[in-house]
């Protein structure tokens, strides 16, 4: 809006008259101004565009009277009648067109607001209705009212859905904030914000919030820092290179040939070769008879790593010049560090005899049978670098995967903390097929039941395609003007008023927006005992440089650590 659109007000300021006289609203026998619903009135429209409306605010009736200090806030309530429904508008903006020298001087005040949604007629059983979306819009010079409590109860009531309460309303702290499960899962969600901000405290809270109503759910977390395991103790199956069970045959081609083939000029050379190779050894592993069926170099099923190398071999001697020889050798090579290291056991650990494990795999991953333990925690913390993107790449794929051939019958939540890390939006951050995957889930897993949550302190690199598939969108503290814009981008109008609060946001505060939250809010996610927070807290300089003891029998400890790949 700009000056012109309030002309009349601007020159009866000029003039010395007193512009909101004429607004002042009915009054009574006594002269006292009447409000309905036994509200406080603020002010009245003077604009309506959309869903955007603007309010003229009006002076306090008595002088000594403030105006009600929550209406007057950003990210607060307020509300206009119209004929049909009580609609509800969220302060995104506030102003002074012509601001005065003197504090005394009268002085117009504006107010922006975005319409969220209203309150119907009240049922049977006297209790209004609130719904998101708005049927019927406020005339201009309709009155606009501070809301009460009980508005806003009705506002951010419970929803009749199955909820989970996550923490308490900024406009009023003694009220719950909810978010609906299904909605927020079934249409996937995404927890953004700045290092220290909390994300990791509010995916913590939310998660436990949904557990302790569901012991029979089906989460896995991907933890790259090891903060998760101490949040939620015994309800979490935490699994690591030490006790997790990934065995090399589950590797489709692409990841396979990313572990076992570095990048160099003759590279086809050794894909062919390792292409021929194991398909020729998933083919022998499973015999030949006739009614076996054709296993692909992409097909879950097992084969002997050693039946690779001989096939290698095999095509090695019958080479009629000894130049060719370099891709086999290589190939030979990788296939034989990658056994003989420990850090990769979990992987490549063939033993005497190759087993069918895949359903111990899916059962360990996807807590199936729940047991007591409806989320698995996997630390990548002590996964090699070599095969991070691997790792993640397998992890994700097998949980589209399985939710397709399960045909929604178990639900899924993947949630991929530090998301930036191996699904950047840049073709050399992170890894295609990670990204692929990640993408199709997004697209498509609601169909199938599986649902993704992100979590990344970089928005602005994830790839945009993932992120607007998100529905709801829990943006914390967020500096970086790119990241703002970013987030900004992927957000319907309603909600982007509130994003200018952004940079300002305390650490656990986030604003809400999406299908799983009742309208776009701010809220504070509820505080975490100390036995239930991630080990995601910063280091404190100050206190261990105080009074550190330390010896060079510390640092034998961290260098056994360290050579053994393990904390």
């Amino acid at each position: 809006m700009t000056y012109k659109d309030y002309a009349d007000e601007i020159e009866a300021f000029a003039s010395g008259e007193d512009p909101l006289a004429h607004m002042r609203g009915p009054e009574d026998g006594s002269g006292k101004k009447v409000a309905p619903d036994a509200a406080v009135r603020i002010g009245r429209v003077v604009s309506v565009e959309g869903s955007r409306v603007i309010v003229l605010l009006e002076a306090p009736e008595e002088p000594d009277t403030a105006q009600p200090a929550n209406a007057l806030q950003i990210g607060a309530l307020v509300k206009i009648r119209t004929p049909e429904t009580m609609v509800f508008g969220m302060v995104c903006g506030l102003s002074i067109p012509i601001p005065s020298h003197s504090p005394e001087d009268q002085e117009m005040r504006i107010v922006e607001l975005e319409l969220v949604g209203e309150a119907m007629d009240k049922t049977d059983d006297g209790a209004p209705v609130f719904r998101r979306g708005v049927s019927f819009c406020p005339a201009l010079g309709e009155g606009v009212y501070a809301t009460t409590q009980d508005d806003l109860k009705q506002v951010y009531a419970k929803p009749d859905v199955a909820s989970a309460r996550v923490g308490t309303i900024y406009q009023d702290q003694s009220l719950p904030a909810f978010v609906a499960i299904d909605d927020l899962l079934g249409q996937h969600f995404a927890v953004l914000g700045t290092t220290g901000s909390g994300k990791s405290c509010a995916v913590a809270t939310m998660l436990r919030s949904i557990l302790d109503q569901h012991r029979e759910a089906h989460i896995l977390l991907l933890d790259l820092h090891n903060e998760y395991a101490h949040a939620f103790g015994d309800c979490a199956e935490v699994l690591g290179p030490r006790n997790l069970m990934l065995p090399y045959w589950l590797l489709n081609f692409e990841e396979l040939q990313e572990t076992l083939i570095d990048r160099h000029e003759d590279r086809e050379a050794d894909l062919s070769i390792l292409k021929d190779a194991v398909i020729h050894a998933r083919q022998s592993f499973h015999g030949a008879e006739e009614d076996t069926p054709y296993f692909g170099a992409d097909s879950p099923v097992p084969y002997r790593m050693s039946d690779v190398i001989q096939r290698v071999e095999e095509s090695l001697g019958r080479l009629e010049r000894p130049t060719d020889s370099a891709p086999y050798l290589r190939l030979r090579e990788r296939i034989n560090t990658f056994q003989s290291d420990k850090r990769f056991d979990f992987m490549f650990q063939e033993g005497l005899t190759v087993k069918d494990t895949m359903v111990d795999v899916l059962s360990q991953l996807f807590r199936i049978p729940a047991n007591g333990k409806p989320i698995t925690i996997l630390d990548l913390s002590e996964v090699p670098s070599d095969i991070m993107n691997v790792v993640v790449s397998l992890v994700c794929r097998l949980t589209f995967d399985f939710a397709l051939w399960a045909d929604r019958s178990v639900p899924m939540l993947l949630v991929c903390e530090e998301a930036h890390r191996y699904a950047g939006e840049h073709t050399d951050a992170g890894f295609e097929p990670t990204k692929r995957t990640l993408s199709k889930i997004a697209r498509e897993g609601r169909k199938y039941g599986v649902s993704i949550g992100l979590v990344s302190q970089r928005p602005s690199e994830l790839p945009l395609g993932i992120l607007s598939q998100c529905n709801t969108i829990f943006a914390m503290r967020m500096s970086n003007q790119k990241d703002q814009d970013f987030v900004r981008g992927t957000l319907s109008e309603s909600g982007l008023g509130l994003m200018n609060s952004l940079p300002s946001l305390r650490t656990g505060e986030t604003i809400a927006i999406g299908e799983g939250v009742p309208v776009p809010m701010r809220f504070c996610f509820d505080y975490l005992p100390e036995e239930h927070r991630p080990h995601s807290g910063t280091a404190c300089f100050s206190g261990a440089w105080k009074d550190a003891k330390l010896d060079q029998g510390f640092l034998a400890e961290i260098v056994t650590r360290w050579r053994n790949q393990h904390r």
